[in-house]
């Protein structure tokens, strides 16, 4: 028989052998092992006592690896066929074309939050990523770095919201929690909390700046109400009373006119922010809408064909288009007026959120099936890729990282949602996605 092992494993393999006879009080074994192997009377109890339980290590160890191997090879086994399944023309557009970028497996895995994940943002400027959670707690990290920065504590009651914008130079980070309150801190003091904003009479479901590069903050709440702040003085400047039930998300349009909003009614309702009228009611889902959007100008092309029109609306309007996710485990794409554009059938569970692709091609969801789900809107809506098992649990929220800005405030405003422009020679965006889930996990996707 060949030697694998060299000398010195081979003696610590022998010692170790030793030692758990030895604790198992398997005294004849242990005699004839040490007789056998020539392990001298320099292996006494104190020696014992370090070799003591290291067999079993290793040998956990071992199928802990093995269980490694067997993922990395389904991943691998995965990512081929994907790869197999495309031409090399194909390929070669895929590699050098953002535009058709799509997630595939994680490259950051973020644990250490107690509780599920309800919410996550990106820092407009930095490589900083906040996550929220059930545990009360908001935690910063560095997605570049896959590093944790610091832990904030404030919130009473599970954070359910957050989302970074304010002005040039002074940008902070609204939350929102089930404690009927929004706090703002601030991520050039160390992220201290500088105000707390109160006057909702129920949880905070859903908080976003109203535009990146603005003042005024949109939340919703459970008291069936949406309230439009000023983050530089705290005051409510506007409250729209839904005479409804409780709106579990918001989302204003890139230049912060309209506003979308969807919840138990199993409505969506868009609004138009200065006069805080609404003007659309998009009826058709037969669950709790969970999450809803309006569509960057880049997929306008793309939507129009869907919906029927003969060209695009122009990209300076923005209202256009809205998606919006349900318990009904489905995904509806409607026009501005209300008319159902598309359903996307494909997801098992709740839908849970919802992103539109920079590029404009691609809607992307995640759901409580544990999957992320990409839709090519150039084909119809049509289900193009699914990452199964990008959790562990179900998947509550997903973002998309803003430009990389040298000028946060100029480009914000010349580039929606990061949709390109026209006359560029590139796409003015980071492929970079972030999903939180139940199972207490941060994941990053680049």
């Amino acid at each position: 028989m060949s030697q694998i092992l060299t000398t010195r494993q081979a003696e610590e393999l022998h010692k170790s052998m030793l030692a758990y006879l030895s604790s198992i009080n398997a005294s004849r074994s242990s005699t004839i092992v040490r007789e056998e192997l020539q392990i001298g009377e320099g292996f006494d109890n104190a020696t014992c006592k370090k070799y003591e339980g290291l067999l079993e290590k290793k040998w956990t160890g071992i199928a802990r690896l093995q269980k490694k191997i067997l993922d990395l090879e389904s991943k691998v086994s995965s990512l081929q066929a994907e790869l197999d399944s495309t031409t090399p023309a194909t390929r070669s557009r895929l590699n050098q074309d953002p535009t058709n970028w799509l997630p595939r497996q994680p490259t950051h895995a973020f644990e250490s939050h107690r509780g599920g994940i309800t919410c996550v943002a990106f820092h407009p400027v930095f490589t900083s990523l906040a996550s929220g959670s059930e545990d009360c707690t908001i935690k910063i990290w560095d997605w570049e770095l896959g590093e944790l920065e610091r832990t904030l504590k404030g919130h009473i009651r599970p954070v359910t919201g957050l989302d970074f914008g304010g002005q040039k130079g002074q940008t902070l980070l609204a939350s929102c929690s089930s404690d009927l309150t929004i706090k703002l801190w601030d991520p050039g003091k160390d992220y201290a909390n500088i105000r707390t904003l109160a006057g909702h009479d129920h949880s905070v479901s859903s908080v976003r700046f109203l535009t990146p590069t603005g003042n005024l903050l949109v939340s919703a709440s459970r008291d069936a109400s949406i309230r439009i702040w000023d983050v530089s003085t705290g005051y409510c400047v506007k409250a729209i009373s839904t005479q409804g039930s409780w709106i579990r998300d918001v989302s204003p349009s890139f230049d912060g006119k309209w506003l979308v909003s969807g919840g138990r009614d199993q409505a969506a309702t868009v609004w138009e922010v200065s006069s805080a009228e609404p003007k659309a009611a998009l009826l058709g889902h037969e669950n709790y809408i969970e999450c809803c959007v309006f569509a960057p100008p880049a997929s306008y092309e793309h939507l129009a064909t869907l919906a029927g029109l003969k060209k695009p609306p122009p990209a300076t309007s923005s209202s256009e288009f809205i998606a919006t996710g349900g318990r009904d485990k489905t995904i509806k794409l409607w026009d501005s007026r209300g008319s159902l554009i598309k359903t996307l059938i494909g997801h098992d569970n709740w839908v849970r959120g919802l992103l539109f692709h920079p590029g404009g091609k691609y809607l992307i969801s995640v759901a409580d099936d544990k999957t992320i789900r990409c839709w090519d809107l150039s084909q119809e809506g049509r289900l193009v890729k699914t990452i199964e098992n990008a959790h562990g649990h179900f998947v509550s929220c997903i973002r998309w990282a803003p430009s990389a800005m040298s000028d946060a405030a100029t480009e914000a405003s010349e580039t929606p949602n990061g949709a390109p422009k026209k006359d560029s020679a590139k796409p003015g965006f980071r492929c970079v996605i972030a999903t939180g889930s139940a199972d207490a996990c941060v994941r990053v996707f680049t």
